[in-house]
């Protein structure tokens, strides 16, 4: 109160009329040049916000792609190339934004000081009588306590309002993180079941007690994929084969048949190392010596280039002595020269989910394949949408470059380009034998 009343003496002593004609044109004046500069400035704003809006949502889009094609991804070890293009993504959205935050900062703090002179004028008034009676350090304690009081007060008043949302949102943020951690730390102690399995369902399936993650042996080795005794089971601990016992060497292509949720994917998810050995011993190459290709081919945001090399990058591809010629001549082995004609360069960039049709996507995986020439390849239906002719020379072109084959398909005309069968019932159940005319009959 004491503050106030000073203030309001201040505002009705001699010299005031001056003030309240000063504090106005102050206002119109700044009001009438920020206008002015504002006019200038507004186009470039908007185009700012425009690229914000746009660079927001393909960061949005980027992260999506990941979580819905995460197991491609996870197969085809592109890990660190999706890294560098969410880094990239982010790293062009954190430049827009702060340019568009540096704008709004310098408007806002040049807003403040006309503000903070416009109510400085009373106290600036050299003519008023009370200059006379006060010290330097008075006037400023009267300006700073009349001013900044009533805007600190407004200011914790909202505060007050807002707290208790605010730490409603706090803890749930929290509780998400926690949440994070935990399922991280599982993760990286060999804990892969699912939160949503009750006590009860873990006290009917003793069994599945009996089955301790990554208690079994991966052995690298080259031209060899051997499981020994191996159970084959989900992360959740649901045997679906009891005792896995077959060898494949270099060579001998393998038709993998049964019916939905027999285990064929369940079989290339541990070949791939994504899910846990619960058991036994498994022989196979590296990583990088198997390679996996999917019903739904997974394109990558990038050049025409970027889609036959993934997950490698230019570099990478340069360091391997692989020039585009050499590409080119992988697009020919799955009739898909036409493409580069098309675009015109290796360059080009599209959204090649969108722009290339179903059957053209998987013949763009066939040519990654023959790209990275692994030993092992697991095709999982991946030519269901390819004309017949055109997947029997596929099939063909792999056995000539020595890409040895796990499939899963349908087709009967597929049987010729295999050796041996293995069989899954949906019981528990397993064949692996030799493909002779008699066996053909699976194949329908």
């Amino acid at each position: 109160m004491l503050h106030a009343s000073r203030y309001r003496q201040i505002l009705n002593s001699k010299g005031s009329p001056s003030c309240f004609r000063q504090g106005p044109a102050i206002m119109m004046s700044y009001l009438l040049i920020s206008g002015l500069f504002l006019t200038r400035l507004r186009r470039p704003i908007g185009k700012l916000t425009v690229t914000e809006q746009r660079y927001e949502g393909e960061y949005r889009y980027v992260n999506s792609r990941l979580i819905t094609n995460s197991e491609e991804i996870a197969f085809y070890n592109g890990n660190l190339r999706e890294k560098q293009t969410i880094h990239a993504t982010f790293k062009k959205l954190v430049g827009v934004c702060s340019l568009v935050l540096r704008s709004h900062r310098s408007c806002v703090y040049i807003a403040t000081v006309v503000g903070y002179l416009v109510v400085s004028r009373p106290f600036l008034n050299l003519s008023d009588p009370r200059h006379l009676h006060s010290t330097t350090s008075e006037l400023l304690e009267d300006y700073y306590q009349s001013g900044r009081m009533l805007l600190r007060m407004s200011q914790a008043l909202g505060r007050i309002v807002l707290a208790g949302r605010e730490m409603t949102r706090l803890s749930g943020f929290t509780a998400r993180i926690t949440e994070l951690m935990m399922v991280l730390k599982e993760l990286n102690a060999g804990r892969y079941e699912r939160t949503m399995v009750s006590h009860q369902e873990k006290a009917e399936t003793v069994e599945k007690n009996l089955l301790v993650p990554g208690s079994g042996q991966i052995i690298n080795r080259d031209n060899v994929i051997k499981f020994d005794h191996t159970p084959l089971a989900t992360p959740n601990g649901d045997v679906l084969i009891k005792d896995l016992t077959f060898e494949v060497r270099s060579g001998t292509n393998v038709l993998v048949c049964g019916p939905n949720g027999c285990g064929k994917s369940s079989l290339f998810r541990v070949l791939g190392e994504l899910w846990p050995l619960f058991g036994g011993c498994l022989t196979k190459p590296e990583r990088g010596k198997l390679f996996y290709v999917p019903q739904r081919p997974y394109m990558t945001l990038g050049s025409l280039r970027d889609q036959v090399i993934y997950p490698d990058t230019v570099e990478e591809q340069r360091r391997k002595g692989i020039s585009d010629q050499v590409l080119k001549e992988y697009l020919d082995n799955v009739q898909l020269g036409h493409i580069l004609d098309r675009e015109g360069s290796w360059d080009s960039i599209q959204d090649w989910m969108d722009v290339l049709s179903g059957g053209e996507k998987q013949r763009m995986a066939m040519a990654r394949l023959f790209y990275h020439k692994p030993q092992f390849a697991i095709l999982d239906e991946c030519t269901s949408a390819v004309s017949v002719d055109v997947e029997d020379y596929i099939y063909s072109h792999c056995r000539t470059v020595g890409i040895t084959l796990f499939t899963v398909s349908h087709r009967k005309s597929l049987w010729k380009h295999h050796e041996f069968y293995l069989h899954m019932d949906g019981r528990g159940n397993y064949e692996f034998k030799p493909i002779t005319e008699e066996t053909v009959e699976f194949g329908s």
